[in-house]
């Protein structure tokens, strides 16, 4: 494969920068078009995520990269979830009964800083704001872009174009409307909204509340949670029904009515909240959508990658990590040296594809997980379980969410089919008391392996595996 090749991207937010980066490093030829403007230099946050759940997936990336130190400086551990019930009171649980295994906080703009000026270190690589994709050719491997500044439209080709641009691409609805192939899409909607609020620092800049921690607020139909950033802030999300319930995002149109639902479900958290309204009313209030599309690639010319190819909602933390990890799998599809890049891409697609859709199924598992299982006495009684088993046998159990962010050399599709065998057969066993979580662990654990290689038999005869 010739290191020289010309590769067009499109997107410079996280995954096109680190892909960027990656190719880079590697030799080869970049350019990287990105329709807003540089974030170093303006502010473009609105709407967006401000922070994100970083974990041993994305960290796999990061060290593929060389900037490991560099982007732990920008880290928050958080150690567990710190469940606030309805009462004010709070608990946390554990992500893991092992001491290493946390998730952190990350700054959103400042990781995609990081990675834009790490790839414009590299002369091989070059990147343009302010300039839209408006369509591909993926015959001719060329794309149609508008210049913001003058509105001029211009056309670039490469070798190859790889679409990095989000949830929204413009690559991705090129293949859906030029029909010169079988092209599957699928986009769902969560009736679920999100909208982005603020817990800001004490006067002296401490921290209101625990800082390692993701604080939830779980109310069965919808939920609150917040991630500390490095200023001694947080930032508060709040997951709510467009149009049902008694409080939803249609009928929360007035300051008293945002009052009165955060002084009746949140309380507690609306006491280090006097910006409330402000955030509520200035904030937009943005969809939950799961994108799924095959096949990502047209025959050697063009990639969809990372949200573009997969976009999921943010409850398991992965969307980044994910990103990244499409990142790091086909960087190893090019050690492989397959000669030509329609081979390489139908290669990467038929590694990647099965696992983003696994942690798209996940992402949703845990969306109810998290706005309402983790007050159920039994859930709360699964968690001390595997907490024990992973604690007394590190080498032996990992639950399921041990699986999927921890254990970054297994596929999210494998994480998931033992993960939720697992849950299956703790459940089970709980619920007709054949183990309780006072019992010998030695026995428990012994219990559940023989249950969980049951219920995968079954999964494997149905044909699940």
């Amino acid at each position: 494969m010739d290191k020289q090749q010309n590769i067009l991207i499109i997107g410079a937010g996280l995954c096109g920068s680190l892909l960027a980066l990656r190719l880079g490093q590697r030799g080869y030829n970049v350019s990287v078009y990105e329709m807003r403007p540089d974030l170093r230099k303006v502010d473009i946050s609105a709407g967006r995520s401000i922070n994100l759940a970083f974990s041993n997936r994305g960290n796999k990336a990061i060290k593929l990269v060389g900037l490991e130190d560099k982007v732990e400086a920008l880290c928050i551990p958080m150690n567990g979830r710190m469940i606030h019930d309805a009462h004010g009171n709070t608990f946390q649980s554990n992500y893991s009964g092992r001491d290493q295994e946390y998730i952190n906080s990350i700054s959103r703009g400042e990781l995609n800083a990081l990675l834009l000026d790490e790839a414009e270190k590299h002369k091989n690589v070059s990147l343009y704001f302010n300039k839209k994709c408006k369509s591909v050719d993926f015959e001719k491997t060329t794309a149609l872009f508008k210049e913001y500044d003058t509105e001029d439209e211009f056309i670039e080709d490469a070798d190859v174009i790889i679409a990095t641009d989000g949830a929204g691409s413009a690559m991705r609805k090129s293949y859906y409307l030029g029909k010169k192939f079988l092209f599957s899409f699928s986009q769902e909607y969560l009736t679920h909204g999100y909208k982005e609020l603020s817990i800001l620092p004490k006067e002296n800049g401490d921290y209101k509340a625990s800082k390692n921690a993701l604080h939830i607020w779980p109310r069965g139909n919808f939920m609150l949670i917040a991630l500390p950033n490095l200023d001694g802030s947080f930032t508060v999300t709040l997951f709510l029904s467009y149009d049902e319930g008694e409080y939803n995002f249609n009928n929360l149109k007035t300051e008293d009515n945002v009052m009165k639902f955060f002084k009746k479900e949140f309380p507690d958290a609306l006491e280090l909240m006097p910006n409330l309204t402000g955030d509520f009313f200035q904030n937009p209030t943005a969809p939950l959508g799961t994108v799924k599309c095959s096949p990502w690639h047209y025959k050697g010319n063009t990639l969809l990658m990372g949200d573009a190819a997969h976009a999921i909602v943010p409850f398991y933390g992965q969307g980044m990590n994910a990103s990244f990890e499409d990142v790091v799998e086909f960087d190893a599809i090019l050690d492989q040296n397959l000669g030509d890049w329609e081979t390489i891409l139908k290669a990467y697609e038929k590694t990647r594809k099965k696992d983003t859709d696994a942690i798209a199924d996940l992402a949703i598992d845990n969306f109810h997980e998290m706005k309402g299982h983790v007050n159920q006495t039994i859930f709360q009684e699964k968690r001390k379980l595997e907490m024990a088993l992973e604690k007394e046998f590190p080498d032996d159990y990992s639950s399921k969410y041990s699986l999927v962010t921890f254990n970054e050399n297994i596929g999210y599709r494998a994480a998931m089919l033992r993960g939720r065998a697992q849950d299956k057969a703790i459940l089970n066993m709980l619920t007709d008391k054949k183990i309780n979580v006072n019992g010998d662990l030695k026995e428990i654990l012994d219990k559940v392996k023989q249950e969980t290689e049951a219920i995968l038999e079954d999964d494997r005869i149905a044909g699940l595996k």
